[in-house]
């Protein structure tokens, strides 16, 4: 009997090896002789179709992945969206969109985004509202509000995974910014204190003796810091532009802090009248085009009346098309005049994307570290940059 069973386990081992064999060659000439059935067939079918070889019907293996896309997805969108509610069945959410980032960059099928049924069987992410947003100025009109409503959900959920810890990382930065001689015990700012009274210090007990104490003050209810988020909106950086105008709101929303988003190619556009809604600012952003971060920062110095009161951050992968030694120059200019800079090579959970080395350094050597930066870690950055102390560089 236990003969037996060791035998049925063995037996069925090896069907389940077979099985995954099956399912990772695709194909029905992949050399497993197992046929697929049920959920399994249908998994293998929305893979097919999109990862098959070229001249597949969606049956094809995938040996082939990177020879010729196939046109297994067909021409039109009510069959992209059949294949749209496939995958969402047999796959997880995360996985759902790499297949949908695969499908409209592989199949070319960005065009059909245009249609009103394919957006509304598609998963929303951030990777979608960036092609959707590429291609808003050729949406007929049918389509648009389909489209805001993909952006707009996007933004919802980004809205309620960062705006309350931003907001409550920010104000305390503000409130530490403010200085007092006379704090509270509680508020006390021991590092500072410390370093005000070393020449009060006593080696026979071994101790500072305080004579002078520094504390954080309290923020008033007036605007105490101004920042000027500077957004490259090439086309490299779209998850950067997504990510931004989320976080301009929410900072638009504090009263203690005078919020102003600037985005760029080679022309500047100053999208600071519609804070309130990101969704109004990334339909007024343009992705692709050239990029002229020398003239961006020009405007942006222009309209800075408190430099020591201000954090400029500038969010772009420095590839410039414009003038380079202007663009340091204006940096250099404005750390000298007090402002706070900060250079993000990305605002994404994806890390830096490809991004001029020659410039990074350059920047660093102003004295202003050029990293990418994840939605999680830039209230950090941020409170950082508001109380004047080293940025958390990851």
């Amino acid at each position: 009997m236990a003969g037996t069973g060791n035998a049925e386990a063995a037996g069925s081992c090896a069907q389940e090896r077979l099985r995954r064999w099956r399912m990772v060659l695709g194909g029905e000439e992949d050399g497993t002789g197992y046929a697929l059935t049920g959920r399994d067939a249908g998994m293998d079918a929305a893979l097919s179709a999109l990862y098959g070889r070229s001249g597949s019907t969606g049956q094809g293996g995938r040996k082939g992945r990177d020879a010729g896309r196939s046109a297994g997805l067909g021409g039109s969108a009510p069959h992209v969206a059949r294949w749209l509610g496939d995958i969402r069945t047999y796959f997880p959410g995360s996985v759902v969109q790499i297949m949908q980032r695969d499908a409209i960059e592989r199949l070319g099928l960005a065009s059909l985004l245009l249609e009103p049924e394919m957006l509304e069987a598609v998963e929303p992410d951030v990777h979608l509202v960036g092609t959707l947003l590429s291609l808003h100025k050729a949406m007929p009109e049918t389509t648009r509000e389909t489209a805001r409503a993909v952006v707009r959900t996007v933004v919802e959920r980004l809205e309620a995974r960062l705006a309350a810890r931003t907001r409550a990382t920010l104000a305390g930065a503000l409130d530490r910014s403010a200085r007092t001689s006379r704090p509270r015990h509680a508020d006390i700012d021991w590092n500072r204190t410390i370093r005000a009274n070393l020449k009060n210090y006593l080696p026979e007990y071994g101790t500072v003796v305080p004579e002078r104490l520094v504390g954080y003050g309290r923020a008033a209810r007036a605007v105490r810091k101004e920042v000027v988020l500077c957004v490259d909106q090439s086309g490299s950086m779209a998850a950067s532009v997504v990510h931004a105008s989320v976080f301009g709101a929410v900072l638009a929303s504090m009263s203690a802090i005078a919020t102003r988003l600037v985005v760029f190619d080679t022309a500047v556009v100053d999208l600071t009248d519609q804070l309130e809604d990101p969704v109004d600012v990334l339909f007024g952003t343009q992705l692709g085009g050239g990029t002229d971060i020398n003239r961006a920062l020009a405007y942006c110095q222009s309209r800075i009346t408190r430099p020591a009161d201000t954090v400029v951050v500038l969010i772009s992968d420095l590839h410039e098309g414009g003038i380079r030694d202007g663009m340091l120059a204006r940096v250099a200019a404005m750390k000298a005049s007090g402002t706070e800079f900060v250079a993000l090579l990305a605002l994404s959970d994806e890390g830096a994307p490809a991004y001029d080395r020659e410039h990074a350094a350059a920047l660093a050597a102003l004295g202003v570290p050029a990293f990418a930066c994840t939605p999680d870690l830039f209230p950090e950055v941020m409170a950082a940059a508001l109380e004047k102390r080293p940025l958390p560089v990851p």
